[in-house]
């Protein structure tokens, strides 16, 4: 049973990193800490942004078959990539003029694709075989800057946003072993790192964080561990965390609401640990362990947006369908976007006025208007 609960929580964690890295709150029960917290929903929208929209995104033949977006590169373009054959290729669209550029191609079929911080650059993963994951390192312009392969079954990465050049790169066999290694663009140099566990973050420029899980233990909770690469120290900074993620200057972290094990509380803290904003939601569970729903976080504006069930309970026998809600950690206030909507991986555009949606962020939805579009043509 623990090994079946080790490989289940694996997969889970990497499905969520791979889509987006991975959280929910109840609008009319929210609990924020900042005093004269107020709704936003009375306030008056703001303009449309879709009007401008060339929509659907539609793809020449020759071209090939629409894989998945990858994101915002501005508030206008985003990059998405086709598959032909064997060959992948990368585009970046114009949301205004329709216009499609082709950045790069490449022989080998991608699996993924990220912009760097300062969105200077982008990692591509590429596979060439079930054994082997490579790793191109481009400008935006589609010029080559590194080539490195890994033998691996597959590979999560983590770019470092204080410092570009370098990433660590999780490396799984078949059997989800795992090595962490820290890879040097500059120079292609690789640094095996000792660490228990796969899924690991950026907390500092040399600073990582993770949940250290004990695979023999039924626990929904474990310590958030942050750990000094160059020093080699380790602190316990939360000892009952679900779930966290680590942005520039902001750390969010999901834990069990005390005295309420049906709900979670998220809590925002700025780099001193200090707690800025939090608010709690109802918590699905499943098999194994919570339901920690898609959401994302726009650190120019200080906006996360985040869908949450209407209710605790199990998964399998949910029903009631998801809000989608963004919180703004400045003002403290929350603002209900839409209803009734499913769970999906999310990305909010540079100005927080837009967002992408679905498993290949295939949909576009107007923050302000709260109308959903389809990106790619069916």
């Amino acid at each position: 049973m623990n090994k079946f609960k080790q490989v289940h929580r694996i997969l889970f964690l990497l499905i969520f990193i791979l889509s987006s890295f991975l959280l929910g709150a109840c609008a009319n029960n929210q609990h924020p800490e900042r005093k004269n917290s107020k709704n936003d929903k009375n306030q008056k929208p703001a303009a449309s942004v879709a009007v401008e929209w060339k929509l659907p995104l539609t793809i020449p033949e020759d071209r090939g078959d629409f894989y998945k977006v990858i994101g915002w590169f501005t508030n206008q373009q985003i990059f998405y990539v086709t598959n032909l054959n064997q060959t992948s290729n990368l585009f970046l669209y114009n949301l205004i003029t329709g216009k499609s550029k082709l950045i790069y191609t490449t022989e080998n079929p991608i699996v993924n694709v990220q912009i760097s911080p300062s969105k200077k650059y982008l990692m591509i993963h590429t596979s060439s075989s079930a054994n082997e994951g490579m790793v191109t390192i481009i400008d935006t312009k589609g010029t080559e800057h590194l080539i490195k392969t890994f033998p691996s079954y597959d590979l999560v990465i983590e770019w470092n946003p204080y410092n570009e050049s370098k990433l660590l790169v999780t490396k799984f066999e078949e059997d989800w072993s795992f090595q962490i290694s820290l890879l040097d663009t500059e120079n292609g140099n690789t640094t095996v790192l000792s660490l228990p566990q796969p899924f690991v973050q950026w907390n500092k420029e040399q600073e990582i964080a993770y949940i250290d899980w004990d695979q023999n233990s039924s626990s929904l909770t474990a310590p958030l561990i942050f750990s000094h690469l160059e020093k080699g120290t380790n602190r316990t900074a939360f000892s009952r965390v679900i779930q966290f993620a680590a942005y520039p200057n902001l750390l969010m972290t999901v834990t069990e609401s005390d005295g309420d094990s049906d709900r979670v509380d998220y809590s925002f803290f700025d780099k001193k640990e200090t707690k800025l904003f939090s608010f709690s939601t109802p918590q699905l569970k499943q098999f194994s362990d919570w339901l920690v729903p898609f959401y994302d976080f726009n650190g120019s504006k200080q906006q996360f947006i985040t869908f949450q069930p209407l209710s605790s309970g199990d998964v399998d026998t949910y029903t009631e369908g998801f809000q989608l809600i963004r919180y703004d950690l400045k003002k403290g206030t929350s603002q209900l976007i839409l209803e009734n909507l499913d769970n999906l991986p999310i990305s909010i555009s540079p100005s927080g006025e837009a967002a992408l949606l679905g498993n290949s962020y295939e949909k576009i939805i107007d923050l302000n208007e709260k109308k959903i579009y389809d990106l790619i043509k069916g």
